[in-house]
């Protein structure tokens, strides 16, 4: 499978800083004494999958083995990939597209500076044109005049309108005249890129809820995906980040960007654990075409080197 090759070569990077060291301790030859369980502890911590997640795994695994009579961790390899698949698809929407049964589509664009967030949309962007969707861009980093010419190349580069103000302009203006622009124009998708914030800074998280507010109110709620971008290379600072956004604005959708070069992989299970809100997308690479949806068996059975097993 073409998409599942290029998981596999996009995820090399994890491999080597997190989940090798995973997959060698399923290696046939081992034994599964305390040593194991102890490793395998050990490198599920690091990678930030939590606590919790860890434990219950761990005595997931152990039961396994003493139910079933295993002795070579090998034969555990597989029924962990299906722990990992099964714990990320127990949320509802995980590696789904959005839906565009509604139009248009706004999706709205949050997360701190230098987690990928324009980047995101200008990838969001692209992939929406190639499918034949009309797409317009709002410029409401209004702060940073690199961020709206950051955002405007892109638009230019996958041949679609941007909406954009002066610098210092009001951010929740700019996404109406954006959200009107869409509507007239029969738009199936607007993507509102605004400026990246610290999540622990009120003033600017309060301006955020102003956006929200007046996207929503214009577009009708059920027509927002809240869209936050996460760096995984963060790992928990990522999940802790989310949390803080997710008491501001309600969060429904989550990009995680940067994974092919974290030693953190773990991050993707603590956010599904904990926000219960879905990884839509996933970054693996600085190209255009590298925002791929998020597959969870295929995700496992790349991060582990095993066969993905898919629901007939």
């Amino acid at each position: 499978m073409a998409l599942f090759a290029k998981l596999k070569e996009s995820l090399k990077g994890v491999r080597e800083k997190w989940s090798g060291g995973i997959s060698k301790l399923f290696s046939s030859g081992k034994s599964l004494d305390e040593n194991f369980w102890d490793d395998l502890e050990e490198n599920l911590i690091a990678g930030d999958t939590g606590l919790d997640f860890t434990e219950e795994t761990i005595e997931f695994l152990k039961a396994e083995a003493k139910n079933k009579k295993i002795k070579d961790p090998a034969e555990l390899k597989n029924l962990f990939a299906e722990k990992i698949s099964g714990e990320l698809n127990s949320v509802e929407g995980m590696g789904k597209s959005f839906s565009l049964v509604k139009k248009p589509l706004v999706l709205l664009m949050i997360g701190v500076n230098g987690s990928g967030k324009t980047t995101s949309a200008g990838k969001l962007a692209m992939l929406y044109k190639n499918q034949g969707k009309k797409v317009i861009l709002a410029a409401a980093d209004t702060f940073r005049a690199a961020a709206v010419e950051q955002l405007k190349i892109w638009a230019e580069r996958c041949g679609v309108r941007v909406v954009a103000q002066g610098q210092g302009s009001d951010p929740a203006a700019v996404a109406f005249d954006a959200w009107k622009a869409a509507e007239s124009s029969g738009a199936d998708v607007l993507i509102v890129d605004t400026a990246g914030r610290l999540h622990d800074k009120h003033n600017l998280m309060e301006e955020l809820k102003k956006i929200h507010r007046v996207i929503s109110r214009e577009a009708g709620p059920d027509r927002v995906e809240t869209v936050l971008v996460l760096d995984a290379v963060l790992g928990q600072n990522s999940v802790a980040q989310a949390e803080t956004f997710n008491n501001i604005i309600p969060v429904t959708s989550i990009i995680l960007t940067k994974y092919d070069n974290t030693a953190k992989g773990g991050v993707v299970i603590s956010i599904a654990r904990k926000l219960k809100v879905p990884v839509r997308y996933i970054g693996l690479g600085e190209g255009a075409e590298d925002l791929n949806n998020f597959d969870a068996e295929e995700f496992a059975a790349a991060l582990l080197e095993t066969e993905a097993k898919k629901d007939s």
